[in-house]
């Protein structure tokens, strides 16, 4: 085995806080290949773990799954089994994702240490780099894998222009689409089993055409409050008050009115 001089930490020491360049013409060949291992191990331990899966478009999926198919599915009282992509025990941003704590428009907080963000992007890198053991790599499954099957992009980029169809990445999508339904829904597990398949078929796949102009999610959604008609109702609430109020008063005046009417009356001389 090569020894290494006596002077070798302390050249390795330098070499790697200060920089290579310092030290390259003081030591020997062997002492800066030592150094090269020393330091690829130190960054390799300091670089935050890698995960090569889209938090956005995992975000977009679940999202989607969420409020276009999951309403359908309690309403059946049907349960997914694990093998399903789809089920929630399979995102591996699950639990982070449920540890996100939105405290105001710009404050997000971390669950797990209180450390506060002021945007959510900011959480994300933080999940990445303090908190990366916490993920569910179990099932090594990642949700944008699935963003093909369905229409993250429709959703993401809702308001951009429409790109031309590619046939041949419609008919990919598809194929996907329509596994997702038979491993999820098997449709010899029963009529509900049946039924959502039928639906998961109508809500995302048939959408995966080149030749028909037809939307995704055709049959709806999670049915979420209009923000305009609740900011009416709580507005009406606040006036409704001051509405009685003016009412009262105005009916008050006109009794008033009418009682002297009467006065006037009993009193005029005959």
């Amino acid at each position: 085995m090569e020894r290494f001089p006596a002077t070798a930490p302390v050249v390795c020491f330098v070499a790697i806080f200060l920089g290579l360049q310092f030290t390259v013409s003081s030591a020997s060949p062997a002492e800066i290949n030592h150094c090269l291992i020393i330091r690829n191990l130190k960054q390799e331990q300091e670089r935050p773990h890698e995960v090569h899966c889209s938090r956005e478009r995992s975000r977009a999926a679940r999202q989607i799954i969420e409020e276009y198919l999951m309403p359908f599915v309690k309403r059946e009282n049907f349960q997914m089994s694990s093998p399903c992509k789809l089920h929630p025990d399979n995102d591996m941003f699950q639990d982070q994702e449920e540890h996100k704590i939105h405290v105001d428009i710009n404050e997000w907080r971390c669950g797990y240490c209180k450390k506060s963000f002021r945007a959510e992007r900011f959480l994300d890198q933080h999940f990445d780099n303090r908190h990366y053991n916490l993920l569910n790599v179990s099932r090594n499954i990642c949700l944008a894998d699935l963003c093909g099957a369905l229409h993250c992009d429709f959703v993401i980029n809702s308001k951009s222009q429409k790109t031309k169809c590619n046939p041949a990445a419609a008919a990919r999508n598809r194929h996907l689409c329509e596994s997702l339904a038979d491993t999820c829904f098997p449709v010899n597990q029963g009529l509900s089993a049946s039924r959502l398949h039928e639906l998961f078929l109508h809500q995302f796949c048939d959408a995966h055409t080149c030749s028909e102009k037809k939307k995704p999610f055709p049959r709806g959604g999670l049915k979420l409050p209009n923000i305009l008609y609740l900011a009416t109702s709580i507005l009406t609430l606040m006036l409704l008050p001051f509405i009685y109020l003016i009412v009262f008063l105005h009916q008050r005046d006109m009794t008033g009115k009418q009682e002297l009417k009467r006065i006037k009356k009993r009193t005029k001389p005959s």
